[in-house]
């Protein structure tokens, strides 16, 4: 076991508050988007005890760090990334592929010589890029299209002349298809932006509350942006601490508010398609995009705060030590662990003392550590929450 740094990005999205209040931080007037703890090449944690990286350390020995059967089914690295993100403002809504895309789509843009750092490249990499986010605060987002009926009665209370044309298609063939379609290809979206964001300050009824406020948010982040009308399509989803969303291939969807902790497989595959200045290719999006409805954007835990998901890269689970604490003792304390798996453990609050076979560290809310594969369970004691992050195991897949 070693500890690791998280390493921060400073997107213009970022919340000026929010990381910083859980590293018990003065905040700086600056915004701080994301911690990232894992060994993504881009931005590997950093293990101070040893002065290397972790990406550099599990290369050392990966069978040792990974375990045989993670380094045999994603071969020499870390399968996922985990994350605390925090956002003031809305993200980009934007789609990732499968993995089989990825793959087609990353060796079709080398052949075409689209040079792997350029603004108009789509395929950082070969791999897919499915996510998991869990709330630590109330977190709104978008995620996945509305059922069909539902959004066609949130174009009735909006009654704008300006979304007819969006209402016949939804009424018509291949219905997101095609009124996504039309959205993303129109010439001078600026006008219909205006008129939906006007009315969205008017809509007084509380079904509708939160999918006008996604509207106003994107507005005024973006003003112009088709993004704004694209958000009419998707379920906006307002998330209590503990409750998650995942984010599968093809799903339409944009963080917009609040703070969680994100995991995702190790990839930098993002198509976007609004509330963006970055590079859209509609053609492409449209390939990948999965036009199905989403009735429930929820994803639900297994158990308390174990969240497993369709994916074989990653599996997050969320333990309370105070529920494990009994009376008269101080602290909680959890046995946890699958034989033959690597681990993050990522504090969130209060403290948390990690022991694997006698070697102990302790961890402060936002500071993580790296459990290399191992037999025996390994122990978590102390106040407040942690997060695990790890595979899913061969035989769940």
């Amino acid at each position: 076991m070693v500890r690791i740094e998280g390493v921060p990005r400073d997107y213009a999205w970022g919340s000026q508050s929010a990381i910083q209040q859980l590293l018990g931080r003065e905040p700086d007037g600056h915004p701080l988007a994301e911690l990232w703890f894992g060994a993504h090449p881009d931005d590997p944690a950093r293990v101070p005890d040893l002065d290397t990286t972790l990406d550099e350390l599990i290369a050392q020995d990966p069978t040792a760090a990974l375990g045989a059967d993670v380094v045999e089914r994603f071969g020499p690295q870390l399968p996922f990334l985990l994350k605390l993100l925090a956002a003031a403002k809305p993200l980009s809504i934007q789609v990732h592929p499968t993995r089989t895309q990825a793959e087609a789509g990353f060796a079709d843009e080398d052949a075409r010589g689209i040079a792997r750092d350029a603004p108009e490249r789509n395929y950082r990499d070969r791999n897919h890029k499915p996510e998991l986010l869990c709330a630590l605060t109330e977190f709104e987002a978008l995620c996945g299209f509305r059922p069909v009926a539902d959004t066609l009665r949130l174009l009735d209370a909006f009654d704008l002349p300006e979304l007819e044309p969006v209402r016949e298609l939804l009424a018509g063939e291949d219905p997101l298809r095609s009124a996504f379609t039309y959205l993303l290809r129109l010439p001078e979206p600026g006008p219909l932006v205006t008129a939906v964001a006007a009315r969205a300050e008017a809509i007084s009824d509380p079904e509708w509350s939160g999918a006008a406020g996604a509207v106003l948010r994107a507005a005024g982040a973006f003003p112009g942006d088709v993004g704004t009308v694209l958000s009419l399509l998707l379920n906006h989803v307002r998330l209590q601490p503990g409750e998650a969303i995942y984010l599968g291939a093809g799903n339409v969807h944009a963080y917009l508010h609040g703070l969680g902790v994100e995991i995702m497989a190790n990839s930098d595959n993002v198509l976007r398609c609004g509330l963006t200045s970055k590079h859209v290719d509609v053609d492409e999006l449209l390939k990948i995009t999965d036009f199905s409805e989403l009735p429930d954007p929820r994803w639900k835990s297994d158990q308390p705060d174990w969240f497993r998901v369709p994916v074989p890269d990653f599996e997050l689970a969320g333990v309370d030590l105070d529920g494990y604490r009994k009376p008269g003792q101080d602290a909680g304390e959890c046995a946890t662990g699958d034989e033959g798996k690597p681990y993050l453990v990522l504090c969130v609050s209060g403290g948390v003392r990690v022991t694997v076979e006698g070697d102990s560290t302790d961890l402060a809310p936002g500071q993580a550590a790296f459990v290399r594969s191992r037999g025996p369970l390994f122990l978590l004691r102390g106040t407040g929450r942690a997060f695990l992050a790890t595979v899913r195991s061969r035989m769940e897949i």
